[in-house]
């Protein structure tokens, strides 16, 4: 027996909009990681510098000191994550929501760990709060909307 998986086209355009607390929590951070992804695209050592991190002219930078592709490459990520948040929250994508909660707990922890051993300058830390803040925000959101 064949089976075949049908999809169907929207007969009305959906609107995209920000429909609750939850939604509101994740564009708020998608925008925020998309403007620091974009930052960081342009301008790398203005974003190592928003972190905390001392900054080498480029002129003083050893061969192999690959700091800046990196850099590039984690904005990259930062940049195409928040345009993901941002879409999620336009469509409402509850399930998106609820997997990010968790792994937004995680990094917090990783980040402490490397300002507590010396890797990452005490500024770092506000990334890590800004990760915890919008996880508590969002899973609580989410907690409130369920008892609707």
């Amino acid at each position: 027996m064949n089976q075949y998986i049908t999809f169907q086209r929207e007969t009305m355009p959906q609107k995209y909009r920000i429909r609750d607390a939850s939604g509101w929590t994740m564009f708020i951070f998608g925008i925020l990681a998309f403007l620091l992804g974009l930052m960081g695209l342009i301008r790398p050592e203005l974003l190592l510098s928003v972190l905390g991190f001392t900054v080498l002219d480029r002129s003083a930078r050893a061969a192999g000191d690959y700091t800046l592709v990196f850099m590039i490459a984690s904005s990259m990520a930062s940049f195409n994550i928040g345009a993901y948040y941002v879409l999620a929250a336009l469509k409402d994508l509850k399930p998106f929501y609820k997997w990010t909660v968790p792994f937004r707990c995680v990094t917090p922890v990783v980040f402490t760990i490397a300002v507590l051993t010396g890797l990452a300058p005490v500024r770092f830390l506000g990334v890590a709060a800004w990760e915890l803040t919008g996880a508590i925000a969002t899973g609580l959101a989410l907690w409130q909307e369920s008892k609707k």
